[in-house]
């Protein structure tokens, strides 16, 4: 095994990311979770509620919970510790509004998603809270933006912050929070798989999908 790990290293000495190891895959740290029921019985739509609603109130609800997560370790995510926002082998780039690409630290990235969603929740015209009040249009592809980005939230954390968040006691709750989002997102089709795939192996730990559980592969 180590030599392996020699062989690989770059010339400066450095590991190249790609090879460390996945802390957040040991099963000591998986079996760790908040709760211990079916968190699908929680995404699928109860019959007397509006799609909708239904998206609205899960998004909003997730925006905040990841939102949380992310300041328990805010403070080791500096410009300095991530100098981009990183997650496995992707680098995540931000474009404003009008398309335009830019490179940003982990932490502007942040900001940038959690502003964008803040604004998103809370818009009257978007996420209608009166009684009678219509959806928007576009309102299915927002709501796949805002997963999208949070997303990237979740991947960073456990690629870069995992040892924090551990130290912090604190692997039981992002757990949690990753499986019950990946079963909604998945439910609901809102985050593309190829975006999620970089996290497929902590995914199928944490929330098998369906078609995992009992594979057959036919030739």
């Amino acid at each position: 095994e180590e030599w392996l790990q020699k062989s690989k290293t770059k010339p400066n000495g450095k590991k190249p990311p790609a090879e460390e190891k996945k802390q957040y895959l040991e099963p000591e740290f998986t079996k760790i979770r908040v709760v211990d029921f079916d968190l699908k019985e929680l995404v699928v739509l109860p019959r007397e509620i509006d799609l909708n609603e239904w998206l609205a109130s899960n998004t909003t609800t997730f925006f905040n919970l990841i939102n949380l997560q992310y300041s328990t370790i805010s403070e080791f995510c500096t410009g300095d510790t991530c100098q981009a926002m990183t997650a496995y082998n992707t680098i995540y780039y931000w474009y404003d509004e009008r398309g335009k690409k830019t490179k940003c630290t982990a932490p502007q990235y942040v900001d940038f998603v959690m502003s964008l969603c803040q604004k998103l929740v809370t818009d009257e015209e978007i996420f209608p809270t009166k009684y009678g009040k219509e959806f928007p249009n576009s309102f299915e592809s927002l709501v796949k933006k805002i997963c999208r980005y949070l997303f990237h939230v979740l991947a960073h954390l456990y690629w870069a912050h995992f040892k924090e968040t551990v130290a912090l006691d604190l692997q039981g709750h992002l757990n949690t929070l990753y499986a019950h989002f990946i079963v909604f997102v998945r439910e609901f089709n809102l985050v593309d798989p190829k975006e999620t795939c970089i996290m497929d192996d902590l995914s199928e730990i944490l929330s098998p999908s369906p078609s995992s559980q009992n594979h057959v592969t036919e030739r």
